[in-house]
This record gives C-alpha cells, sequence and structure tokens, in this order.
C-alpha cells in the first residue's frame, strides 16, 4: 500500500499527459470533423481516406520516379538507410576509439551533434548541403564533382537523402556510445583466446565483437527506429516537406492535416498509425533479440 502512495502520482502524471491524449486521438480518428467540431462516427472512412491520399502514398511514382513518393514510403527509405548507417558508424568509432590515446576526447567531439537541439540540427543541415555556402558542396567542387554541386535541400531528387545524411551526423554520436558501453562489458579474455588461436581481426570482430553486442544494437535500432518514425523537426525547418512534398514524412503530414488543412479526423488517423506501428516493431524486436 506504501508503495501505491509512492507511485500513485507518477502513475496519475502518466496517465494525464500519455495515456489520455493517447485514447483521446485514437477516438478522434474515427469521427469526422468541421473545423473544430466533431460530426459524426466515420468507422474506418478517415483510414481509407488516408491510404488512398497521394500525400501519404503515392506508388505511382514509386520507385520509378523521383520524390514525392508519399509519407509512409518517405519515412520506410529513412529506416531503410538511417538505422543501418548509423548503427555502423557507431560500431565502428566504438571499436576504432576503444584503444587510441585520447579516445574520450574525440567521442565527446562526435556526440555534439546529439546535445544539439533538433531544429538547429535542421539549420545546420539546411547551411551544410546549401549550394554556394555549404561544406559538402565545397567537398564535392574539389575532387572535381562540380556537376553534382547545388542547394541539396532544394531539389526533389536530393531533398530527402540530404536530410537522412544530416540524420546520420546526429545520432552517429548516440549510437557510438551505446556500443562503447557494451564494449566495456566483453571480457579481454576471449580477445586473449582468440589471438592465442591465431584468429585475424577480422574474424574477431565478426565472430565475439558482434555477437557480443547484440543488447547494444538492439537499444540503437529500437531508439532511432522511434525517432525515424516521429521525426518532425528537422523536416520542419529545413525543407518543410518540400520541394512539392518530396522530404514530408509522417509526423510532418499529420501537421499538415491538423493545422492547415483543418482534417483533424485525418491527422489522427496518422498519429494513430504511427503510434502502433512504433510498438509493434519495437515488441517484435525485442522478443526476437530475447
Amino acid at each position: 500500500m506504501r508503495r501505491l502512495i509512492f507511485i500513485l502520482p507518477a502513475l496519475i502524471l502518466v496517465a494525464l499527459i500519455v495515456i489520455f491524449p493517447a485514447a483521446e486521438t485514437i477516438r478522434w480518428s474515427f469521427w469526422g470533423w468541421d473545423r473544430l467540431e466533431m460530426t459524426e462516427f466515420v468507422g474506418f472512412d478517415n483510414y481509407e481516406r488516408l491510404f488512398g491520399s497521394r500525400s501519404f502514398i503515392n506508388m505511382a511514382r514509386f520507385p520509378t520516379q523521383n520524390p514525392p513518393w508519399g509519407a509512409l514510403i518517405h519515412n520506410i527509405v529513412w529506416v531503410i538507410v538511417f538505422i543501418p548507417l548509423t548503427a555502423l558508424l557507431g560500431l565502428f568509432l566504438a571499436v576504432l576509439l576503444r584503444e587510441v590515446k585520447g579516445g574520450s576526447i574525440i567521442k565527446s567531439m562526435i556526440f555534439i551533434g546529439m546535445v544539439v537541439p533538433l531544429v538547429v540540427g535542421g539549420m545546420i543541415i539546411r547551411f551544410v548541403f546549401d549550394g554556394r555556402a555549404g561544406i559538402v558542396n565545397a567537398a564535392l567542387r574539389t575532387v572535381g564533382l562540380d556537376d553534382l554541386a547545388r542547394t541539396w535541400t532544394a531539389f526533389p531528387d536530393t531533398a530527402l537523402l540530404s536530410l537522412i545524411l544530416g540524420s546520420v551526423w546526429i545520432w552517429t554520436g548516440f549510437a557510438m556510445i551505446i556500443y562503447s558501453a557494451g564494449l566495456e562489458l566483453i571480457s579481454k579474455d576471449l580477445y586473449e583466446s582468440a589471438s592465442v588461436d591465431g584468429a585475424s581481426p577480422w574474424r574477431t570482430f565478426r565472430r565475439i565483437t558482434i555477437p557480443m553486442v547484440k543488447p547494444a544494437t538492439l537499444i540503437v535500432v529500437v531508439m532511432n527506429l522511434i525517432y525515424v518514425l516521429r521525426i518532425f523537426d528537422i523536416v520542419y525547418v529545413a525543407t518543410r516537406g518540400g520541394p512539392g512534398g518530396a522530404s514530408s514524412v509522417l509526423a510532418f503530414q499529420g501537421y499538415l492535416f491538423a493545422f492547415q488543412q483543418r482534417e483533424w479526423g485525418m491527422a489522427s488517423a496518422v498519429f494513430t498509425f504511427l503510434t502502433l506501428a512504433a510498438a509493434i516493431i519495437s515488441v517484435v524486436l525485442v522478443r526476437r533479440v530475447k
């Protein structure tokens, strides 16, 4: 009873801030709306309209033409490119800097991306890929690839890619820190035994390091997945979902439905779908690793 008294304030706070808004969002997704007022119960009509909307899924353009492909496909592409890149770079840096003198200082510098607010991160991404002042285009001109130099966020075929690569820079530091903590839990006796047996560095990495950091990989994948599904700040600041919706994602599309088109039922359907997708995928990943 005493324990319940201690956790009761936290339970009330979670109910008010998380559970109640989530339940209301689900309820709203089944109703029709006239500006800010519910009109009638429409069942799954909002979901049918959502999945039939080209701003959500545009199979007429995917994959033969350049974006926009629809917010859902953009999120899927973001997951496919972003998560493997972030995990591989984080693991590579963690292993590389493990025994390097001054490695902690270098890790701190790499982790700066995580400290930067996402709004500022979006502004940095926009500046980095700028056609005139951006460091990416300066590097391309240096190696003689002047034809590729342009404002990446202003073109449909490169806007989404520029945001994904920018977010990789932001989150690589997080993956590196998680993997560094995971590497510290691996007994050095395993590496010494492998060395005595004549195992090559690659074989040691593949047979010892990768299997032993699976719990760290789970954390990186789940956290990155949640980040990708709810990403909004970077898209809003860097491209506003443009050009022509080429970099729009689910959370940003929900924002457009709610605050520009006043389609509260459609917006609620988007965020309900987002929540269910994140929950289901996270549970599947955790169970698979177990």
